[in-house]
């Protein structure tokens, strides 16, 4: 027996999940995803997203409808009579009326260990708060956010410097075979849940909300804890991109940080420290390992320093 699906999903993230229950043979119905967006160059050209590219490939009926505002969205989704609905990274706020439709309600995977990190940037935040791992999730959706119960764990370790961009594509993949697992125990009805309060009380992980990442949050100031400054940008790679000024020579340069770790050194914060950019931070030093000059290619920091020589004793971050 197989199930009919309508999947629900935006980003890359959401592809392989797609890909592993098209995969699987389950009955995919219908596939939304948030409508083509403006990109290009001159933001001109509307671009599909990768789960309505991956779809179309794939043959399947693909919906963009703006929001669930409209009735008549409503009783279209309705009128799929599916089984199971499955939300990754969807993007769109989803009514009751929608979250009950399905015969077995909607499934959703989740980038963190709920309780901890529900939200907007699960992935970013837990990389940025120093958590030494996070997972993946499958949970039923109500309406509380990422409040439901949870039916399957899959933890992982958070890497030393490992970018949010790097996580991401891993729980992507993990994604995929959590769901695909998922669905399998739906079928066979051995799929169980459990209450996001009695996960807490097991695991004492407390509910902490993972806010949209803003842009002003990128500007890196080196007078904290190297440890957290290092986490955060790495948590900010690829987007938003931390960011701080570098003396090349007599000028000083806007570039953006890609990937640090935290390391011993003390000075004055900002201040460089050896020729290999050490930057003296509030408490520790950390040490810049892949950097974005304006204009340029993501580069190692020895390519960097290669062709741009920043001495010791070179501060950064000073205006």
């Amino acid at each position: 027996m197989t199930l009919r699906v309508v999947f629900m999903g935006t980003p890359a993230f959401a592809v392989p999940t797609l890909r592993a229950i098209h995969a699987a043979g389950h009955e995919i119905a219908a596939v939304y995803t948030q409508p083509p967006r403006k990109a290009g160059r001159r933001g001109l050209t509307l671009t599909p997203s990768p789960v309505q590219t991956e779809a179309e490939r794939l043959g399947l009926d693909v919906r963009t409808p703006l929001n669930f505002k409209d009735e008549a969205e409503i009783t279209a989704f309705a009128a799929l009579e599916a089984d199971v609905a499955i939300v990754v990274a969807y993007g769109l706020l989803l009514p009751r009326a929608i979250l009950d439709a399905p015969r077995h309600g909607c499934l959703n995977g989740h980038g963190s260990l709920l309780p901890r990190w529900r939200g907007a940037a699960p992935i970013q935040r837990a990389i940025e708060a120093g958590d030494a791992t996070t997972g993946m999730m499958v949970m039923r959706m109500e309406a509380g956010l990422d409040t439901g119960p949870v039916a399957l764990t899959a933890e992982t370790p958070i890497g030393d410097a490992e970018t949010a961009g790097e996580l991401y594509d891993r729980l992507a993949t993990i994604s995929a075979d959590l769901m695909a697992e998922a669905l399998e125990k739906l079928e066979a009805g051995t799929l169980t849940f459990e209450d996001q309060d009695a996960l807490t009380a097991r695991t004492g992980r407390q509910p902490v909300y993972a806010r949209k990442i803003d842009k002003a949050e990128a500007a890196l100031d080196f007078a904290g804890e190297a440890r957290l400054i290092a986490a955060r940008i790495n948590a900010f790679s690829p987007f938003p991109g931390a960011w701080t000024t570098i003396p090349f020579g007599e000028k000083k340069e806007r570039v953006k940080i890609l990937r640090a770790r935290a390391e011993t050194g003390s000075g004055a914060p900002g201040t460089l420290l050896d020729d290999r950019l050490l930057v003296a931070c509030g408490s520790g030093a950390v040490r810049l390992l892949e950097l974005q000059r304006a204009g340029g290619k993501p580069m190692a920091a020895e390519d960097l320093l290669r062709g741009s020589p920043v001495p010791a004793g070179s501060v950064a971050g000073s205006t």
